[in-house]
């Protein structure tokens, strides 16, 4: 293979880190959960769930933009060896269990929304099998990475609903095929040497020492065969071997600046960004488009694709302070008459402290609003106002509508879980966040 100029080098390495974003921050998800037995986060290594049934409170700082809307269940699959089979019980509420690739995209869907409340046995085949699939088997997902991770979630009412969470989660289950079929299991996959999450390695040269070692768990498709092979140009080859000392200065130079050209690449792309319509979703939807991959990622890792939960937010309220900040100005978000969010399920709104992107603590534990929302006081004419700001407004009225926000910059994420068609074709928008005068 001929060698790189400097500038191909830039290139390629500009391209092949907004490409390797994802897998990266994936990582340094599942590096802790799956990996690091001595992380708190640890889900019990491949295989296993962790439930989550308690509502987040900001106490909680292992997630972030966390919500109490659908507590979570972790888990990852190692397909190498064999399949996984995903077993649901009967579900009498919103649930989805999604699974994605190394990448991020997503492999499918089991939930309410594509496969229904009844109970059910999956299929996740990795990447080549072409075994039989036994009798009894709901669907098949097949993924393309061998690694696959899993972000369940489960409609929680409130608080007095975790034991009926915990009693749904609890049957969630995961068995390698052999399990479920009662047959002797294949020899298991050799355990790699696995890289130890450095978050500095974003942004230098050893980015790619670790997309090096992912690539080994993804094999290359057809549909990105010149981009990995650009990658190999580069050196990154899916061997694990790749070493940036030995690279010549000059190119270990192009790769730092290629870094760094799409680090601003991403900068400017996530400015603007103000709803999830094409962030998340599966390899298909995506297509080629691993800018706005990298942008979902960025703004919300492992979001739900807009079809499932569509997410919004504000950048800048009305008067164009960016980002908000409730300790120069009170909010309010009023909702025109019949202009409520359009949800098959249910919607909320959750405010965030910046830059931590958590909970923010407050005098009435009140972390989102939304249509669940006890006591919410409704205008004359059906609209409804929220009232965004520091401190409790005498109003009564307002008070009930009040959501809490901290003693300086915020976010607001609006979820909109099975959202009508009006939100994914743009017909139906926010209202603006504006400023209380």
């Amino acid at each position: 293979m001929p060698e790189l100029t400097v500038e191909e080098a830039r290139s390629a390495a500009a391209e092949g880190w907004i490409w390797g974003y994802a897998l990266l921050q994936n990582y340094r998800t599942m590096c802790p959960q799956a990996v690091d037995q001595d992380d708190p986060r640890y889900v019990g290594g491949f295989g296993h769930f962790r439930h989550y049934s308690e509502p987040f409170t900001p106490a909680n700082t292992d997630v972030v933009t966390p919500n109490n809307d659908t507590p979570y269940s972790w888990a990852w699959l190692d397909l190498r060896a064999e399949p996984y089979v995903v077993s649901v019980p009967a579900v009498d509420r919103y649930y989805v269990l999604p699974l994605h690739d190394l990448d991020t995209s997503y492999v499918g869907y089991i939930g309410a929304r594509t496969t229904g409340s009844e109970a059910g046995d999956y299929l996740v085949a990795g990447p080549g099998w072409d075994g039989v699939v036994p009798e009894g088997i709901a669907g098949v997902l097949r993924a393309e990475t061998f690694l696959v991770g899993i972000l369940g979630r489960t409609y929680l009412a409130g608080p007095d609903d975790v034991p009926a969470l915990r009693e749904i989660q609890e049957q969630y289950r995961l068995r390698p095929l052999s399990e479920f079929t009662g047959t002797t299991a294949p020899p298991p996959a050799e355990e790699p040497v696995w890289p130890v999450w450095r978050e500095e390695d974003l942004d230098t040269v050893e980015f790619f020492t670790l997309l090096d070692f992912l690539l080994q768990f993804f094999p290359v498709l057809g549909t990105e065969r010149e981009l990995r092979g650009r990658l190999a140009a580069l050196g990154v080859r899916g061997s694990g071997e790749f070493e940036p000392a030995a690279l010549k200065p000059e190119i270990r130079a192009a790769i730092q600046q290629g870094i760094e050209d799409a680090r601003a690449r991403l900068e400017e792309a996530k400015t603007d960004a103000a709803d999830s319509t094409h962030w998340f979703g599966t390899r298909a939807e995506h297509g080629t488009d691993y800018l706005t991959r990298a942008v979902g990622v960025d703004k919300g890792l492992y979001g739900l694709p807009a079809a499932e939960a569509w997410y919004a937010g504000w950048a800048r309220d009305d008067q164009g302070n960016r980002p908000p900040n409730a300790s120069t100005h009170d909010h309010v978000i009023r909702f025109a008459p019949g202009a409520l969010p359009p949800a098959r399920y249910f919607w909320s709104a959750t405010m965030y402290r910046l830059p931590e992107r958590l909970l923010v603590a407050n005098e009435i534990d009140r972390f989102s609003i939304g249509d669940r929302t006890p006591g919410l006081v409704y205008d004359d004419d059906g609209g409804l106002a929220l009232y965004v700001g520091k401190g409790r407004p005498a109003d009564p009225k307002q008070a009930a509508n009040w959501l809490p926000a901290p003693d300086g910059p915020f976010t607001i994420a609006i979820r909109v879980y099975g959202p009508d068609a009006s939100v994914l074709d743009g017909s139906w928008t926010l209202p603006a966040l504006s400023v209380e005068t």
